[in-house]
């Protein structure tokens, strides 16, 4: 009898299945989810550095692995139930009998004694029909809508990180103008007011001179808010609260060159939400099959080997060896719909999924467009703006000329100055927009190398 259990075990673990041939879990490049080669292309070494901090520190990516690795934890246990599973489960209780049962004129009297039970048990769910094959294969499909999640925190949290850091490069930039520009209100109210003390100024001139000077000190207060608000921003982004950030100068930051002016609409397929849509497809594609197959009947294959004597000292002898095996089919025969209308209902989830689907194409294809959009006016209002400041550089410029030869008074230079200071703030903000324009487009394409998107695709 004994050999018969082991004869069963072996056919048991010997069952063809593609299950039993485990594959290894593909390592995540977290790095590539950074993609720092798209951001090398800033030219700011500044900018990956905080970028590698931030890869290392965030609490939110960090969250993001974690939530993949509970995920393939999933994945293992629901393809653990694809094996056979083997257990022990032993008893010890006494067993007190009355003198109830009678055969014929035999009565069995009143006992009372031990029983040890020692039995090894072994069970497969012999799958037929590929249902606990499915339902592996729809838990992976759900552990791919994470991965995506991760990547689209990643693509997320960088291109908000960059942008409050390229606003931040602004705000310093904008805080120097602005210093600059109450220094020369200074003059121009300095001088104002030597011309109201000899007669030469009405005091309602005056008057607006130094309104301008509080206006533009209001200003400045609104940018150092601005900026000491960016810091804590980027800190928190860093994990860490008393960091330095290290920043470029607004001088050095270039703009970006060989973005594409138009790009494919198969872009959308870099998009983590896309990706999301189409394993949510699949998934449910392998829950509407397991559905059809709750249909059809289950077979489980059990086998049970062990000991159970009534006496400690006869529980390894050859009498007290015990074992039963056998094949154990069921099929439910009512369940009063339920899984007729858990199929509808998984139906009508893939119908859903579809709808999803295609309406996650169309957003992205407009979210690209849009993005492709903002990129072209920010750089048209930069080249604009430019040639605005080269305009009034040569009005300031003649300005000083016309100073030095004494037909101009150092009042309507310093006037100039301001206008100028003005402009330059206006090329400031378009430059900066340009750049924050490529990151949002970077986002809509799925955080890829606009470069070479059409390159890839």
């Amino acid at each position: 009898m004994k050999k018969i259990f082991f004869i069963i075990l072996v056919i048991i673990l010997a069952l063809p299945s593609p299950v039993f041939a485990k594959k290894q879990p593909e390592k995540i490049d977290r790095m590539a989810y950074i993609n720092l080669a798209w951001w090398e292309r800033y030219n700011d070494e500044h900018l990956t550095n905080n970028l590698l901090k931030l890869y290392e520190n965030n609490y939110d990516l960090k969250n993001a692995a974690l939530k993949v690795k509970e995920n393939e934890q999933i994945v293992k246990m629901q393809f653990a139930n694809e094996l056979p599973q083997l257990g022990l489960s032993g008893q010890l209780y006494r067993d007190l009998r009355s003198s109830s049962k009678q055969y014929g004129s035999m009565q069995i009297p009143s006992y009372s004694q031990y029983n040890y039970y020692l039995p090894l048990t072994a069970a497969y769910e012999v799958d037929i029909w590929g249902s606990n094959r499915l339902k592996t294969k729809s838990i992976k499909q759900q552990l791919e809508i994470v991965k995506q999640a991760e990547r689209a925190t990643y693509i997320s949290l960088t291109s908000d990180f960059v942008s409050d850091y390229l606003n931040l490069i602004r705000a310093d930039e904008f805080l120097k103008i602005q210093n600059e520009l109450i220094k020369t209100q200074e003059e121009i109210v300095s001088k104002t007011k030597d011309k109201y003390e000899i007669g030469l100024s009405t005091i309602n001139d005056l008057l607006a001179e130094q309104s301008m000077l509080t206006t533009l000190k209001e200003e400045r207060n609104r940018h150092i808010k601005t900026r000491d608000i960016l810091i804590d921003s980027l800190r928190t982004y860093l994990s860490d609260s008393s960091a330095s950030i290290d920043r470029n100068t607004y001088d050095n930051i270039t703009l970006l060159s060989g973005i594409p002016p138009e790009f494919n609409a198969d872009i959308v397929q870099n998009r983590p939400d896309y990706l999301q849509d189409e394993s949510n497809i699949k998934r449910i594609g392998f829950d509407v099959k397991i559905a059809r197959r709750e249909f059809l009947p289950k077979f489980i294959i059990f086998g049970q080997i062990g000991l159970n004597a009534y006496h400690l000292d006869t529980l390894f002898n050859s009498s007290s060896q015990m074992f039963s095996a056998g094949v154990l089919p069921s099929i439910d025969l009512f369940t009063g719909g339920r899984k007729k209308a858990m199929l509808k209902m998984k139906k009508f989830e893939y119908e859903e999924a579809l709808n999803s689907y295609h309406k996650t194409i169309l957003t992205g294809i407009k979210e690209v467009n849009s993005s492709l959009v903002e990129y072209k006016e920010a750089q048209e209002n930069y080249k604009e703006s430019s040639e605005r400041l080269k305009m009034q550089e040569q009005t300031y410029s003649l300005m000083q000329d016309k100073s030095l030869i004494g037909s101009a008074s150092d009042l309507n230079v310093f006037y100039a100055k301001e206008a100028y200071l003005m402009v330059r703030k206006d090329e400031v903000s378009n430059k900066i927009n340009v750049l924050l324009s490529t990151i949002g487009l970077y986002r809509a394409a799925g955080g890829v190398d606009l470069c070479k998107l059409n390159e890839d695709i």
